[in-house]
């Protein structure tokens, strides 16, 4: 099993069982207990989890859950002319020919929208997407496979890390719930995260899209660095000291 599918799965049984030991995940997960340990010390230092003797605990303040969200319609008509702006940039980084990953999101619904009729492939998550592009008959579209995730009309779980494990796209398109002040990219549901840490690895060049409002913005999950992402796209008025220190850590900014 590849890293990321392995911590995304560790992640998952920590967080639905509670305290998990070394013995049973590599159990589980048919790896070595020194394996198993390497990767919860990885994500303990993402605060993806709590370390302990002998295991793992989920920390305490992983609270946020998927049925706990927001409605993808309720979040979809606020900030809408920032989001609309983001999308417009975004659009401009896509060249006929490309293979694009699709996050889940309204600003990423919004790019879709600007990719009909292009001669470009599309692999998304999110049903948004797939409402806006399944009838245009020049992208040719890849949905990946996975459990449904009703509030937010996205697909989650290991299917959908699996499938992922497939790809290849010259760009991804990642969206967040916020950036923090020092750059670290977070979120605020659980079953997103590793989709978005699989999407990093998937990609030629990782694109940001995040609106003003979200510099700075807070999560209880760390999605990466700020030197992970290649690429950030927001609007005039994002927090200025937050996208010195992305640009500092060598993402280009760029202003829509």
């Amino acid at each position: 099993m590849l890293q990321p599918l392995r911590h995304a799965e560790i992640t998952r049984r920590v967080r639905s069982s509670g305290a998990t030991s070394v013995r049973d995940l590599a159990r589980q997960l048919g790896v070595s207990p020194s394996t198993i340990r390497r990767d919860l010390e990885v994500l303990d230092r993402d605060g993806t989890l709590r370390r302990v003797r002998g295991g793992a605990l989920p920390p305490s303040d992983l609270t946020v859950d998927a049925d706990t969200a927001r409605p993808f319609a309720e979040v979809v008509a606020t900030d809408e002319q920032d989001k609309e702006a983001v999308a417009d940039r975004a659009a401009e980084l896509v060249r006929d020919g490309d293979v694009v990953l699709l996050d889940i999101g309204t600003t990423t619904m919004r790019l879709a929208r600007r990719l009909r009729g292009r001669r470009v492939t599309v692999v998304t998550s999110s049903l948004a997407v797939l409402d806006v592009l399944r009838a245009d008959t020049e992208v040719e579209l890849l949905l990946l496979g996975g459990m449904l995730r009703r509030p937010y009309h996205s697909l989650v779980g290991v299917l959908t890390e699996a499938a992922l494990g497939q790809v290849v796209a010259d760009r991804a398109f990642l969206g967040a719930s916020g950036v923090r002040p020092d750059g670290q990219l977070v979120d605020t549901t659980l079953a997103e995260v590793p989709l978005k840490r699989a999407m990093l690895t998937a990609a030629r060049q990782v694109v940001l899209l995040a609106d003003r409002h979200k510099f700075p913005g807070t999560g209880a999950l760390r999605v990466c660095g700020p030197e992970d992402v290649d690429v950030i796209v927001t609007n005039e008025g994002a927090d200025p000291a937050t996208l010195r220190a992305c640009a500092a850590a060598g993402a280009e900014i760029l202003l829509g």
